[in-house]
């Protein structure tokens, strides 16, 4: 009976779980290859093709050699933003030479399509209850260089960067300096501003991630990597100096939050959360970032500071730029933790912020007592709360209305929704409190880590 049990891995039970047999997508090894640019393209446009009524491809922008910046989009009304929905990306391949993440995300796009053609029910609500965002390679210059030395001799550093050689993950603006700032001073804890000429200040990639996150209400988010084997959480920059050589724990308002989103990961992992991986323990397979290493100008801190979203890094193989043979091993893997974790977006709170003459508001801070990060309602008066099962006061606020507040219980399950109503101020109270920061974010340099991240 124990030998039975032992063949069930992690890795069949989530195939059965997910309702893979009799289907296409377990993969041969025959399936799998590493994508150079051009066969990447042709792989999206041809899950479009066998998909279209649920995906669309689009461009977020180009590369430094003119590469266009691709996004694959799975939803059942594609190009769309419904209420309520909430929006979720994927990064993949922010360091070209790392390329795991990379043929995952390919992989992925293709299972969602055959499995939803399939009639895949998990998959298929995923589709219809969320907008799903997969950008397989924000770095398409960096990895025509690694790909370009193979995989057998690849080194650590060749291709990392674009091709200006800048490391597309310490190119984001600095806004923990502002934040850690901030926190000592009673300022404002979400939306930070951005410098006045930030643009000039980041490369073409940078630039069009940020002017995606700008564009679109994400909630959740994961940048996948390579270099290592654990779910790495914000904050990635700490607060204080080196203490005998290592930094410190650098936990976010959201800390309990982010150990269950990368807990959710490592655990849906085949063997991540064993801890033992590439010669390097991480308890449950996951670390916060700053206690591994101090990182600044990072995109998962730059997400949570600047955007509605939370963002964690994973690190999913030891080899950066492993043969082709080893990736069907990482797909089955990876597979059941790239869905769960993307279920995850569905949990907290959520729904809609309108005035008394049910027009909704945009912009609304919504805060929840006792934790010292704010959200704020989209476009359409939409907002989604990450949260963990527990009993919550949250507080929905916006200029020239009254503050409304109400008391929810949150359960293990889809998210609770919570309305909002609120009224026209009197004249004489219009100043709601909002907080407001000075521009001035530069920060203290700190040696350039080059570790995985």
């Amino acid at each position: 009976m124990e030998q039975e049990l032992e063949r069930w891995t992690l890795p069949r039970l989530g195939a059965l779980l997910l309702g893979l047999m009799g289907t296409l997508v377990s993969g041969t090894e025959s399936d799998f290859q590493h994508h150079r640019y051009e066969e990447l393209v042709r792989a999206l446009f041809a899950v479009q093709s066998e998909c279209p009524y649920i995906t669309r491809i689009y461009s977020i922008g180009r590369s430094v050699e003119g590469r266009h910046l691709y996004v694959l989009e799975f939803s059942d009304n594609p190009g769309i933003h419904e209420a309520l929905e909430p929006e979720f990306k994927y990064v993949g391949n922010m360091h070209g030479n790392e390329v795991v993440g990379r043929e995952l995300l390919i992989k992925f796009s293709q299972f969602l399509c055959e499995e939803y053609r399939a009639g895949n029910e998990r998959i298929m609500r995923l589709i219809h209850d969320t907008r799903i965002h997969i950008l397989p390679s924000m770095n398409p210059d960096g990895y025509e260089v690694a790909a370009r030395q193979g995989p057998e001799f690849n080194g650590y550093l060749v291709g990392r960067g674009n091709s200006r050689e800048i490391d597309l993950n310490r190119n984001f603006p600095d806004l923990n300096a502002l934040m850690y700032y901030y926190e000592k001073t009673n300022g404002r804890n979400h939306h930070l501003p951005l410098p006045d000429n930030w643009e000039q200040q980041v490369e073409p990639e940078t630039l069009a991630v940020i002017k995606w996150m700008q564009n679109y209400n994400f909630i959740l988010s994961a940048n996948l990597h390579g270099g290592a084997v654990v779910a790495n959480y914000p904050f990635d920059k700490s607060r204080d100096p080196r203490i005998r050589g290592r930094t410190t724990y650098a936990a976010t308002p959201d800390d309990k939050i982010f150990k269950k989103l990368a807990r959710t990961y490592s655990y849906a992992h085949s063997w991540m959360h064993k801890g033992w991986n590439c010669g390097d323990f991480f308890d449950e397979g996951i670390t916060n970032g700053a206690s591994w290493y101090s990182l600044s100008k990072g995109m998962q801190d730059f997400n949570y500071l600047y955007t509605n979203c939370f963002e964690i890094t994973l690190e999913l193989s030891c080899d950066k730029f492993p043969p082709a043979s080893s990736l069907p091993r990482e797909w089955l893997g990876n597979r059941e933790a790239l869905v769960s974790y993307l279920e995850q977006v569905h949990h907290g709170i959520k729904g809609m912020v309108y005035d008394e003459n049910n027009n909704p508001i945009a912009n609304a801070e919504i805060s929840v007592a006792g934790i010292s990060h704010d959200v704020t309602s989209g476009v359409d008066g939409d907002y989604f709360r990450l949260l963990l099962p527990g009993t919550y006061t949250v507080t929905a606020s916006a200029p020239g209305h009254v503050p409304s507040t109400s008391t929810v219980t949150v359960g293990p399950a889809e998210a609770i929704q919570l309305y909002f109503y609120l009224k026209t101020a009197p004249k004489q109270n219009l100043n709601v409190k909002h907080h407001h920061g000075k521009k001035n974010i530069s920060s203290t340099k700190v040696p350039l880590n080059l570790g995985p991240r």
